[in-house]
């Protein structure tokens, strides 16, 4: 949820009224305008997370209920990878025919860290990320913020649909954009597994149509032109595919300049 998005005033009092009796499971006694003070400060948060974290308290601490007992847990639920996977997720955007699906956080500690990856020290761009990546992730649950998944898409269309179709199935991304980003993709998968990826998500797995054979006859054509162009003709085309790396790093850097800034004008 939206950290403008706080809980009704009737969700407040239903949820001092679970926090009065969560302390009581655990033996402990709370007042009145404790648990009203303690709902307050947690009606930012989803009314399902903060359920959750009360549950998990009954079921885990042995001495008394605190609100950063309840923090601790809420926040942990945000479904933000934890600092190696996303140091391991970060990486993943090395290869550009992979497509990456990422958080905000691990983009900007990514940038954070790009200038002592670039030098070559990967052991201190790990420590650099991590340090980013915690401060950043710490700010945004300070905040409030939900999670924010997105996609960067690599050159590679069966990758592509594998990378959202997993982060569908693991609810990073919500169904229907998953849905949204296959309509929006140029290029489809070029094998039947890939194809067949695509309809779990589409719910729809058909025969491609004659436009998609046309564009696979294309990709095809440019595969056996490859093969057999002249070691001048290699070059130029090398040189348009980096120039496709480049400009999708450049969209990764203006989508990390667009963050830091709406981060910097809500700070």
């Amino acid at each position: 949820m939206n950290s403008c998005e706080r809980m009704t005033p009737e969700q407040v009092a239903q949820l001092a009224l679970a926090i009065t009796a969560t302390a009581e499971v655990l033996g402990q006694s709370l007042t009145a305008d404790a648990a009203e003070m303690m709902a307050d400060d947690l009606a930012d948060y989803a009314v399902g997370a903060v359920a959750g974290a009360l549950k998990a308290c009954r079921r885990e601490l042995n001495g008394k209920l605190t609100l950063a007992a309840i923090l601790q847990r809420v926040q942990a639920a945000d479904g933000r990878p934890g600092k190696d996977e996303a140091w391991a997720i970060a990486m993943t955007t090395n290869d550009e025919f992979e497509t990456v699906v990422l958080t905000d956080e691990i983009q900007l500690a990514l940038a954070a860290a790009k200038p002592v990856l670039d030098a070559g020290d990967k052991v201190g761009a790990r420590m650099a990320f991590i340090s980013a990546y915690e401060r950043f992730v710490g700010q945004a649950r300070e905040d409030a913020k939900p999670a924010n998944w997105h996609v960067s898409v690599g050159f590679d269309a069966n990758r592509r649909v594998e990378a959202i179709a997993k982060a569908v199935q693991m609810q990073r991304i919500p169904h229907e954009h998953g849905q949204k980003y296959l309509a929006d993709m140029r290029v489809v998968p070029v094998t039947e597994d890939g194809r067949a990826l695509a309809g779990l998500i589409t719910g729809e797995a058909t025969r491609p149509t004659p436009a998609v054979r046309e564009r696979l006859q294309g990709v095809k054509a440019s595969m056996l032109e490859m093969r057999a162009a002249s070691a001048e003709r290699k070059d130029e085309i090398r040189i348009e595919a980096a120039n496709e790396l480049a400009d999708r790093r450049a969209l990764l850097l203006r989508q990390v300049e667009e963050l830091a800034s709406g981060r910097a004008s809500h700070g």
